[in-house]
């Protein structure tokens, strides 16, 4: 993955000490100078999904289509994308709400000489237009959207999107079988610690995110796709309670 600023691979910390009151998890200025190294010792398999979204990008993009990255963070999707883009004449829109993100992508896509082509615009996803889309991103970003309001957004990207497109959706999960369930989230709970996470910062990141980021099954997820307008929906890729699905309309 890309070195997205100057500060990128500053080291997690933020939960490191103990917190007498631990809010909910923003993406503010300080998770934003120390996010890349976050996700790849937070989210298993995160490199290899983003790798995966320039070749899915190069086979689906369309000439003359529109793709787009929302809740594009600090652009590692975004920068995938433009790698991947074969097609001619495409524009690619990375969209964020936080205005911290949102000015630290823009400079990872001006010093990248692949990125022409690439749009950052600060706006909630919940109201962006989709329009002529023949390559959809969502990477780990609908987990943060009120469950309420996500069918309305998916059909949204559906109704906005060419036949033939697709729709990359990755997630945070959840599993019906309690035991399961259990035991990935424990596996995660390792793999962080493996990355050197103490059992502090596991927990009180978990609390912080507890309100925020709502998890929920693969079998929703494909059913909601569905009911969407997507014709072809399943996963491509899962690590643990993390996986991507693919959605072609």
């Amino acid at each position: 993955m890309p070195v997205l600023h100057s500060r990128a691979m500053d080291k997690d910390q933020i939960y490191s000490e103990s917190l007498a009151n631990i809010a909910d998890f923003s993406f503010d200025a300080q998770v934003a100078d120390v996010f890349p190294d976050m996700i790849e010792r937070s989210v298993p398999g995160y490199r290899a999904i983003i790798t995966m979204i320039e070749t899915l990008t190069e086979h689906y993009a369309q000439p003359g289509s529109n793709l787009y990255d929302l809740g594009c963070s600090l652009g590692a999707a975004t920068l995938s994308m433009a790698r991947g883009v074969n097609a001619e004449d495409c524009t690619i829109i990375a969209v964020d709400n936080s205005a911290t993100m949102v000015e630290r992508c823009r400079k990872a896509v001006e010093q990248n000489h692949t990125c022409a082509g690439v749009l950052v615009v600060e706006g909630d996803m919940v109201t962006t237009k989709i329009t002529n889309a023949s390559v959809v991103v969502l990477n780990f970003t609908l987990q943060f959207i009120p469950p309420e309001q996500r069918g309305q957004l998916l059909e949204k990207i559906a109704n906005g999107m060419l036949p033939g497109g697709v729709l990359i959706l990755s997630e945070k999960v959840v599993f019906k079988d309690d035991h399961l369930n259990g035991l990935l989230v424990d596996i995660h709970h390792d793999f962080k610690r493996a990355h050197g996470y103490s059992d502090l910062e596991i927990s009180q990141k978990r609390n912080a995110l507890e309100n925020v980021l709502i998890p929920e099954t693969i079998a929703t997820h494909r059913e909601r796709l569905l009911k969407a307008g997507f014709t072809s929906v399943d996963v491509w890729f899962q690590c643990f309670n993390f996986m991507s699905m693919l959605a072609i309309k």
